[in-house]
C-alpha cells in the first residue's frame, strides 16, 4: 500500500498526459489554427495581458509535469502571440515549475522502498554521480532526448535538487529560446507560404548550437579521462 501511495502521484501525471493527448486538445495549439485565430487572440491578450500570461505558463507546467509530447507546440503558439522575449520567458517559468512537480513524483516512485539497487543500477548511478553537472546538462541539451524522459531519468539517478533545478533552468530554457524564436516567424511564414512543417526543427541551424552545446558540457569528463591515461600506462 505504501509503494502505491509513492506511485501515486507519477501514475496520476502519466494519466493526465494520456487522457490530454487522446482528447485531441492539442489541435487548438497548431500554429495554423494559432495564425487564423491571431488577430482575436492578440486583442484577448491585450486586454487581459496577466491572465493570458498565467495560461501560457498554466500550460506549459501542465505539459510539462505530464510529460506530453507535444508540448512544443505551446511553445510555439507562444512565440507566436507572445513575441520572443515574452514568450520564452514565460514558457520557461512553466517549463520549470512542470519538471519540479514531474522529478519530484518520480523521485518519490523511485526512492520509496527500494533496498539495494540491481549491481547495474549502483554502477550506472555511480558514474553519473562522478560527473554529475555535466552530465545534468548534457542530458537537458542534447534536443534528441525528451524533456520529460529526461526528468524521469535524473530523477531515477537520484540528481540532487540544486543540480536538476539548475540544469533544467538553463537548458530548458535555451531549448525554449530557439523554440520561441521559430513560432515567432510562423505566423509570417504560414501568411506566406500557407503551410509549414515541424520538420524545420531537424534543421542544421537549430540542431547544431544546441549539439555544440551538449558538447561543451562533456568537456570536463573527457579531460579527466585524458588526465588519467598517462597514469593507467604507467
Amino acid at each position: 500500500m505504501k509503494r502505491l501511495r509513492s506511485l501515486l502521484p507519477l501514475l496520476i501525471l502519466v494519466a493526465i498526459g494520456v487522457a490530454l493527448l487522446a482528447s485531441g486538445e492539442l489541435k487548438h495549439f497548431d500554429p495554423h489554427h494559432i495564425a487564423s485565430e491571431a488577430a482575436n487572440l492578440h486583442a484577448s491578450i491585450l486586454a487581459h495581458p496577466l491572465l493570458a500570461a498565467l495560461i501560457q505558463i498554466g500550460l506549459m507546467t501542465l505539459g510539462i509535469a505530464t510529460g506530453l509530447p507535444g508540448s512544443i507546440v505551446i511553445v510555439l503558439a507562444g512565440g507566436m502571440l507572445f513575441g520572443i522575449a515574452e514568450g520564452t520567458a514565460l514558457s520557461s517559468i512553466g517549463t520549470i515549475l512542470g519538471a519540479l512537480i514531474l522529478f519530484l513524483a518520480s523521485r518519490s516512485a523511485f526512492n520509496h522502498g527500494e533496498g539495494q539497487a540491481p549491481a547495474l543500477v549502483e554502477k550506472l548511478r555511480a558514474g553519473y554521480h562522478t560527473y554529475p553537472v555535466s552530465y545534468a546538462m548534457f542530458l537537458r541539451l542534447v534536443p534528441f532526448f525528451p524533456f520529460g524522459g529526461v526528468t524521469v531519468a535524473l530523477a531515477w539517478l537520484r540528481c540532487p535538487l540544486w543540480l536538476f533545478l539548475t540544469a533544467t533552468t538553463i537548458g530548458g530554457t535555451v531549448m525554449i529560446a530557439f523554440e520561441t524564436a521559430l513560432g515567432a516567424g510562423l505566423t509570417e511564414t504560414i501568411a506566406r507560404e500557407g503551410a509549414v512543417s515541424l520538420n524545420v526543427f531537424a534543421h542544421r541551424r537549430v540542431l547544431l548550437p544546441l549539439l555544440g552545446m551538449a558538447v561543451l558540457a562533456l568537456v570536463p569528463i573527457v579531460l579527466s579521462q585524458l588526465r588519467r591515461l598517462p597514469q593507467r600506462n604507467g
